[in-house]
């Protein structure tokens, strides 16, 4: 990460965390770093920092540092730090507040087969009023160019009637569908 003049890059952020704040509905000024959330954390091993640190980091006002993670992308939302944690920080809420702003701030390079996934995900529910799992698999494949990966599970999963190859469609589409909407309009 290199020398860090702190007082400079809290000054010059400050509004970044106060949104970040503000948007999670968390403070997280009242974490002290027990590392209670990072100890039970069933994703740290794939995190690149573990969770107490991105709060810290959030903290001192490192915004391009947080934004740029892959912890914020590798972040599950299970909710076991706020389960463990002792300010009862909602951690997984300031990690889902830090998503929408790395994705509003353009920093998406590490997420980019996430956002891709998420997209096929609300598509499928959007579209039939709820999961469709081989059309979101074949949705997400042609979106990031890997059109056979996982093929092989397929037809075995239809055979054994796990998977239908024709989406089951929902009565109340047309309400999903309005959902939909005023969410997408809100932003």
């Amino acid at each position: 990460m290199g020398e860090v003049n702190l007082s400079q890059v809290m000054d010059r952020n400050r509004s970044f965390v106060d949104r970040v704040i503000e948007e999670s509905g968390q403070d997280i000024r009242q974490c002290y770093q027990c590392a209670k959330c990072s100890g039970g954390c069933p994703g740290s091993s794939a995190m690149d920092y573990p969770p107490n640190q991105i709060i810290r980091m959030l903290m001192l006002g490192m915004k391009e540092e947080v934004l740029n993670s892959h912890t914020i992308w590798v972040c599950m939302g299970c909710n076991t730090c706020t389960t463990r944690c002792i300010r009862d920080i909602q951690v997984a809420a300031v990690m889902d507040t830090l998503r929408q702003e790395a994705v509003r701030a353009g920093y998406v390079d590490k997420a980019k087969l996430v956002l891709s996934f998420n997209d096929s995900f609300l598509w499928t529910v959007r579209t039939f009023g709820r999961l469709f799992e081989p059309g979101m698999a074949m949705i997400n494949n042609m979106k990031t160019g890997n059109f056979m990966k996982d093929m092989q599970f397929g037809l075995p999963l239809m055979l054994k009637g796990k998977a239908s190859m024709f989406p089951h469609r929902i009565k109340g589409r047309r309400e999903m569908k309005k959902i939909f909407e005023k969410v997408q309009g809100g932003k």
